[in-house]
């Protein structure tokens, strides 16, 4: 059977992909827009993107792993926050260096074939400190996210130095790969103000004066048309500007219509912005959990993993794309790891978002469906370019049907939704090629959809019709290969238009082939594995279950595209003469199977050859399986070392260099109390982590008890000793489901003054706070600035005057940055670091322990781990105790303050501690800082190393604090 049997044009030497990759070209490129889709130098895109945030993995050399994983899985963007409080410990100062190298995030972006969309704020939200302004932003004049000039100073300040490095990484340059610029985040409450229309014009003229020359847009909050073109002056330029909305669906709810097929107007999403394409900058892939995890029941982000899964992935986003949604952004494709002081208030250290890469970068059964519509979007270009076309419903009402038509092509779509609790099966009458309208029975699982076609092209062969999602289509040398893909068990056909009856074979599985009118009809008798079927000598079909799906890896290189069978993943994929070389990853013993363009006859794997024989696939198959991964063995920590810290509590401890806390006024939105002076951290420099205060005082006699004010974010405490002697420790409250997004809270902290502490001469109140971090700014109403620490002391039964003095963090770490470290007295001596030398005071110990005081107290250890070369070892760290115990703790890998654990709070007990902090191959330094009330004995307790996932394969790892980093 020929190739021109199957109505297919000759094959040729080499088919260029469908859509090109991206990539530093040196080659200026013109990337515009219509109201379908973006135009890359004319050609029609829709952009399957997935968010990531640099700043939440403290190790550049997993941000190409992470790339990479988007790439394999069907993703071509990547969008991005910038946080400003990331890069900048100090006005005027400016960090892109080391973990914070904006410029080299980029070219990994664009060296692994992604475009991207940079969002840099100034205001980002993100569930970040300050919603990503800087600390030392609280402590200035003006209102923020407003036309005031001094705000809009800093503001211009931090985007020349970001818009410095994005303008140089712009696809229209060929330099990189930017194509979409966002301005601001969620701009909700000015809108439609002269002050909000000001404010975005400036940031608009400020970004276009700095280079930036790619599209616009802004995310609306919600779907209610705030911000679409012409809603605020943009200099006279117009069509280089985008709407776009953020979404976040009650998963239990039926997908909401926001487009083609929903309310329209203003608040009907993409139809807000009629003339330009619809646009989703942010799609709840996940969602945030909060202390305490009341939201989902104590479970942290299992529970919103599997709340929100693949199938709720797959039926929102078929829906969305229905709906005519182009631009699509999944937050979070990977979370990552809030380290340091740097998640917001509402967050705890984990931000894994129940995304598709969990924390420890696995890839969960989230990423199949992103997976398979990627892959299809890449594959089909008629996608790129639908209208809603004339009504179609099935026979059974609870399937709703969504058509949709190419009006170039005459390709027709459907999505087919089923909100039911129940498969549901039904005819539905599909528009052919030929003009003509056949019922087709489909079915679609419970709670779950699928995309089916007529008339589309997978490769060179043109589908007919499927009653099951087509995945992908390549043209391998002399082979186009049809991929479809559904749940395992499902019925599933596919028709392709032939002129005459070709040969068929079944090569794997069990399938029937049937004749007639023009079509050859394929019918496997399950989808379950992998079914293959050979027609004629030139087209391959495979039908694949989601299993199956997930082992199958297109690759575009420049002499065609490679389709790869087996691995666990499939990261890079070159061509060098006759031979392919391939890199990635397996877990388990893999197959190795290659379709490649003509004349490939040798492959590799990860650097070293495999032997491989010709198939009747027209493949090339390895003789023998890749090799899984080795075992991963960890040690067991021990040899802890000791210390008890707070030596600030005692009276006669040395503040003399602390600053004397004398201020009167503060920029603050918190009022300064009446005859009180200003004790708010921030106005005293002290942005980030625990802050002490010393009140020196003559004659404590006649006072009876002490109350403090203080102002925290969630979960912040306070510990005050007299003279030495401890008073007692306050704490907020765990927070409710209808409390989680409360950023700052207040309370007074009240404590009895033992009789034998009142007496006469000097006396010293200490105090430590445990502040945590800064309200977000959502409704831009400077809460950033609410006061952090200490507000206000009052005494009862007599009334001394105070003289303050404040501490906190002595100076930001070069290397790790501001947000690392807070004023803990160990802290600020170094006590987290590697290469301490343990002198008197360090008594050894080990674990469980059960101290019980009120104070800070800090152990140390080291441990040395041997991870095979090759390897991709995911390690955490995890904490178990008995849930009564009141404690906190700080954990350090080797400098790196890797999150805050509440041990009676929780929910979280395994920290994630990325390679490149993490040694895998030699020693590491583990430093604990425990803060405990005194009301129980506190621990820790178990702290264990855990294998959180591997693989053979990975990336190079860099250490993040070597000089060739």
């Amino acid at each position: 059977m020929t190739a021109a049997h199957l109505s297919l044009p000759p094959a040729t030497a080499a088919a260029a992909p469908d859509t090109p990759i991206p990539s530093a070209d040196g080659a200026e490129h013109a990337v515009s827009f219509d109201k379908y889709s973006m135009l890359i130098d004319g050609r029609r895109v829709v952009l399957w993107s997935g968010e990531i945030h640099p700043y939440r993995l403290p190790s550049p050399s997993l941000w190409r792993d992470v790339l990479q994983k988007l790439r394999a899985h069907g993703h071509n963007a990547v969008s991005i926050y910038v946080a400003w409080n990331y890069h900048s410990p100090a006005p005027g100062v400016y960090d892109f260096t080391g973990v914070r190298d904006l410029d080299l995030f980029l070219r990994m972006a664009a060296e692994t074939g992604l475009y991207v969309l940079v969002r840099p704020g100034p205001y980002i939200n993100s569930e970040v400190d300050g919603g990503g302004f800087p600390g030392w932003l609280t402590a200035t004049k003006g209102r923020a996210r407003t036309d005031d000039p001094t705000y809009l100073a800093h503001a211009d300040e931090y985007l020349t130095a970001v818009n410095e490095i994005v303008a140089r990484h712009q696809y229209t340059r060929g330099a990189g790969t930017v194509v979409l610029y966002q301005l601001e985040n969620e701009y909700a409450p000015l809108f439609g103000t002269a002050t909000g229309r000001a404010y975005m014009a400036h940031l608009y003229a400020k970004v276009r004066a700095d280079g930036i020359d790619v599209p616009l847009f802004h995310n609306d909050f919600d779907r209610n048309g705030r911000w679409v073109p012409g809603s605020f002056d943009t200099g006279g330029e117009s069509g280089r500007y985008l709407y776009a909305f953020d979404g976040y669906p009650v998963p239990t709810d039926p997908p909401p219509d926001w487009g083609y097929f929903g309310v329209g107007g203003p608040q009907g999403g993409s139809t807000a912005s009629p003339d330009t394409p619809g646009f989703i900058a942010e799609f709840g892939g996940g969602w945030f959990d909060a202390w305490g995890g009341a939201g989902f029941s104590g479970k942290g982000y299992e529970e919103v993993r599997r709340s929100r899964d693949g199938a709720y992935l797959r039926r929102f986003g078929l829906t969305n794309l229905a709906n005519g949604i182009k631009i699509f952004n999944v937050y979070m494709a990977f979370g990552g790891t809030s380290w340091g002081w740097l998640p917001a208030p509402i967050v705890y250290t984990s931000y894994d978002y129940g995304a598709a890469l969990d924390e420890a970068r696995n890839v969960t059964s989230k990423m199949v469906p992103m997976h398979q519509i990627g892959q299809l979007l890449q594959s089909v270009p008629d996608l790129a370019k639908l209208d809603r076309a004339t009504g179609t419903t099935a026979a059974n009402p609870a399937l709703k049907v969504y058509h949709l038509t190419n009006p170039d092509t005459g390709a027709h779509v459907y999505v087919l939704r089923n909100d039911s609790a129940e498969p549901v099966s039904s005819d539905v009458p599909l528009a052919l090629p030929d003009g003509t309208t056949m019922p087709a029975e489909v079915t679609v699982g419970a709670e779950d959809a699928k995309l089916i076609a007529t008339g589309i092209r997978l490769g060179r062969a043109r589908l007919a019709y499927s009653t099951v999602q087509p995945m992908l289509g390549v043209n391998a040398g002399r082979l186009d290969v049809a991929v479809f893909a559904g749940r395992t068990g499902e019925a599933a056909e596919a028709a392709f238009a032939l002129e005459s009856k070709p040969r068929t074979r079944v090569l794997d599985g069990r399938a029937s082939t049937a004749y007639a009118d023009g079509r050859l009809t394929v019918r496997p008798d399950k989808l379950g594995g992998l079914t293959r079927v050979l027609i004629g000598s030139s087209l391959l079909v495979l039908f694949a279950d989601d299993d199956a799906s997930a082992r199958l890896w297109r690759h575009d290189t420049p002499s065609g595209p490679v389709l790869v069978r087996g691995p666990a993943l499939l990261r890079t994929a070159r061509l060098n003469g006759a031979t392919v070389h391939l890199a990635g990853d397996t877990v388990e013993d893999a197959d190795l199977e290659v379709w490649a363009p003509r004349g490939v006859q040798r492959v590799t794997w990860n650097g070293e050859p495999v032997r491989v024989r010709a198939t009747d696939s027209g493949s090339l198959a390895a003789v023998r399986t890749l090799p899984g991964v080795a075992e991963v063995a960890l040690p067991t920590l021990t040899g802890w070392r000791h210390r008890p810290e707070n030596p600030e509590a005692e009276p006669e401890f040395d503040d003399s260099e602390w600053t004397v806390a004398d201020r009167t006024t503060s920029h603050s939105t918190t009022p300064v109390p009446a005859g009180q002076p200003v004790l708010f951290a921030d106005d005293y420099g002290f942005h980030y982590g625990d802050v002490w205060y010393r009140g020196s005082f003559d004659d404590a006699g006649g006072i009876a008890s002490v109350a403090l004010d203080y102002s925290t974010g969630t979960q912040g405490l306070l510990m005050a000793w007299l003279d030495g002697h401890p008073l007692g420790t306050h704490r907020m409250p765990v927070p409710t489901a209808s409390q989680s997004g409360w950023g700052t809270w207040t309370a007074t902290a009240t404590f009895t003054v033992p009789d034998e502490l009142r007496t006469e001469g000097g006396h010293v109140l200490s105090v430590l706070v445990r502040r945590m971090q800064h309200d977000q700014d959502g409704w831009a109403a400077d809460t950033h600035k609410a006061a952090r620490g200490l507000t206000a002391a009052m005494f009862t039964g007599a009334a001394p005057a105070l003289t303050w003095r404040i501490q906190g963090a002595a100076t930001s770490d070069p290397v790790r940055g501001p947000l690392n470290t807070g004023g803990l007295y160990g802290e600020r001596h170094g006590w987290h670091l590697p290469g301490l030398k343990i002198a008197q005071g360090w008594q050894e110990t080990s674990f469980p322990r059960s101290v019980r005081r009120q104070g800070v107290d800090w152990y140390r250890t080291t441990f040395r781990l041997n991870v095979d070369h090759g390897t991709d070892a995911s390690i955490g760290i995890t904490f178990t105790d008995d849930a009564s115990r009141a404690y906190r703790l700080q954990l350090w890998v080797n400098g790196w303050n890797m999150g805050q654990y509440i041990n009676d709070v929780g929910p979280q007990h395994t920290f994630v501690v990325p390679n490149g902090v993490l040694r895998t191959r030699g020693r590491n330094t583990l430093a604990l800082a425990v803060l405990s009330d005194g009301t129980t004995p506190a621990g820790p307790g178990d702290v264990t190393l855990t294998l959180l996932g591997s693989s053979a394969g990975g990336v190079t790892v860099v250490p993040v604090d070597s000089p060739s980093l």
